[in-house]
């Protein structure tokens, strides 16, 4: 077997060992997942991650090890902005908490099997159009610029949300989570319900998200291996990052900011190559670990501030 095959085989049988171990011993669908589990969780595949990255250094390479750490990063960092639109969802559609970690299971799965799909196809386009990286690069300095000017305080109102909108066309919804239930009987016609909408919600705003995440680590590699298991990685890491960030989606009021830079970055990293100019994956996860490290660190350093004013201003009104 070669290298990159035995690479294949050891993250398929991983996966597979994980997945149960992370759903069968630590999510039984009894149990609630406290900020404490969460935590163990969100560890547990940051860790097998890494464990994977000494192995494809080991097996792989120095470089192939480091493109694969560096977009795994990258994912990883726009999976923490993707929480906060899952947090808004669930918020929005009231989903009983019962129910939460089974809604997300399902629409995670479903992701990352459209992930795999985008991938292949943007896998085999690359190979036939090479330029499309440079379309690639162009839109993700686009989105960056954009999301870089973009208000936090802006509110999202889900009820305006196109493909909200679009189910509601085609499918009669109630407004309750049908304990649990994707459809419901009343009044003898059958409806579908909150659970069934925020499924479909959660699986397509990851591929709205996707839409910039791919692109951005096929300007990191386009090793399939790489460009495979660093998405599939960060993936499965949402739900227990979802339940460990969903008291403190106000902590991280820059991280927008933060993965803007770095989406403009990696859209001038892919223009550039147009005129032979290399930029070295060890630059690139430099400039990923810094964005993101000082945006994290700055939002909940201005969100503590904020908290230590706002606490100040009610010990000066009760005096």
């Amino acid at each position: 077997m070669t290298p990159e095959q035995i690479t294949y085989l050891v993250f398929g049988i991983v996966l597979v060992v994980a997945l149960v171990f992370d759903l069968g011993l630590l999510s039984k669908q009894s149990t609630q997942i406290t900020m404490k589990k969460a935590l163990v969780q969100t560890i547990f595949w940051v860790l097998l991650a890494m464990a994977f990255f000494v192995f494809m250094w080991v097996e792989d390479g120095r470089t192939t090890a480091l493109e694969y750490l560096s977009a795994y990063l990258m994912e990883w960092s726009l999976s923490i902005d993707n929480i906060f639109v899952f947090i808004l969802i669930f918020s929005f559609f009231r989903v009983n908490e019962e129910y939460v970690p089974r809604a997300l299971l399902i629409g995670i799965m479903m992701a990352i099997l459209f992930r795999v799909i985008f991938i292949s196809i943007g896998i085999v386009l690359i190979e036939r159009f090479h330029w499309l990286l440079y379309v690639f690069g162009a839109l993700l300095l686009y989105t960056g610029i954009k999301m870089f000017a973009a208000k936090n305080d802006e509110e999202v109102n889900l009820s305006e949300n196109k493909v909200y909108r679009f189910l509601q066309r085609l499918f009669p919804i109630v407004s309750h989570d049908g304990n649990g239930k994707f459809t419901v009987v009343e009044g003898g016609k059958r409806f579908y319900t909150n659970m069934f909408v925020v499924i479909i919600m959660l699986a397509t705003t990851d591929i709205v998200f996707a839409l910039d995440s791919i692109p951005a680590v096929f300007a990191i590699s386009q090793n399939r291996m790489v460009v495979y298991t660093s998405n599939i990685f960060a993936v499965l890491g949402l739900r227990s990052l979802f339940f460990l960030l969903k008291g403190a989606v106000n902590k991280f009021a820059y991280l927008q900011q933060g993965i803007a830079v770095v989406l403009v970055f990696i859209g001038i990293k892919m223009l550039v190559e147009f005129f032979d100019i290399k930029i070295s994956v060890l630059i690139s996860l430099m400039v990923i670990v810094i964005c993101i490290s000082a945006s994290v660190v700055y939002s909940i350093s201005v969100a503590n501030r904020s908290e230590n004013n706002q606490a100040e201003n009610n010990d000066i009104d009760l005096h």
